[in-house]
């Protein structure tokens, strides 16, 4: 996940709020960098994303040899 604030890529891992009383239904996670709380990204995307980095990937490592 990138952080629309910083740009700082990360993981989602923590909720962004522990203390707040909304803790429960609250689905924000903090950019541990800035601590912007943003939404987190849909699984969709996320599998989207890694589809395109495994194919971007075999295409920029082979090598066309003649």
């Amino acid at each position: 996940m990138k952080c629309p604030l910083c740009g700082f890529e990360f993981t989602e891992g923590s909720k962004a709020c522990k203390r707040c009383p909304l803790a429960g239904s609250c689905s924000l996670v903090k950019c541990p960098n800035c601590g912007y709380e943003i939404p987190p990204e849909p699984k969709t995307l996320n599998s989207l994303k890694n589809t395109w980095r495994w194919i971007y990937g075999k295409v920029k490592g082979s090598s066309t040899t003649e």
